[in-house]
């Protein structure tokens, strides 16, 4: 896979009259002290989305991040635990791509804006957005149920968007749960099967932006 750097910069680009650079901010693992597991980690984000969570060894990690195997274990009691790590990490990240793009004057622009910027967050970070979303199977309860509360969080900022356009008349939506889930999976399936020779961020999510409009406008 290509380096995590590379892969998680940022972009300044515009969509729908929103500024991505400033609802995409980069990720970084600064936040993870010392070096050593922050290195443990980002080699997990690599063997998770390459390889699967079940196929992926603590060997596999730890020779990603150039250290031995039982070294994993001075910074993380398991695998898991480096799923779990990830996945409260770019499930945060993602639900703070909507809140920023959840702006406008209309239903219509609102929704617009929020399905451009987490379509091409979802590009821009496929390769940890393949892991958060794709592996929640190998989380522990406790864990997948502390992660499940931001994914309804995530949920409920479009579903209220398209509550408000369905009030003032101009969404048609007759099932608000299914509506939600159908305008999510449009940005979150990009994850699986995104590189970048497929396309521009940018122009994606303003493509999957005036797709989710055509589904439910009146």
């Amino acid at each position: 896979m290509r380096s995590v750097a590379k892969r998680l910069l940022s972009f300044t680009l515009s969509v729908h009259g929103v500024n991505v650079s400033a609802v995409t901010s980069p990720l970084v693992w600064e936040h993870v002290q010392p070096a050593a597991a922050r290195r443990l980690l980002t080699g997990a984000v690599d063997a998770f989305a390459e390889r699967g969570f079940q196929a992926t060894t603590t060997r596999d990690i730890a020779s990603r991040a150039g250290m031995s195997p039982a070294a994993l274990y001075v910074h993380y009691p398991s695998k898991e635990r480096l799923l779990f790590e990830i996945s409260l990490y770019g499930h945060n990240a993602a639900l703070d791509v909507l809140r920023s793009a959840d702006s406008g004057s209309s239903a219509a622009d609102r929704l617009g804006s929020m399905v451009a910027a987490f379509t091409a967050w979802h590009a821009e970070h496929h390769t940890i957005a393949r892991v958060v979303q794709y592996e929640l199977v190998a989380l522990a309860p406790a864990h997948l149920a502390e992660v499940a509360v931001i994914r309804r969080a995530i949920s409920a900022q479009i579903e209220q968007v398209l509550a408000d356009g369905v009030r003032d008349g101009s969404f048609a939506v007759d099932d608000l749960p299914g509506t939600t889930l159908a305008v999510l999976s449009l940005s979150i399936d990009v994850a699986r099967w995104y590189t970048p020779h497929r396309g521009d961020p940018e122009a994606l999510g303003k493509l999957y932006a005036d797709l989710a409009l055509r589904m439910v406008q009146a």
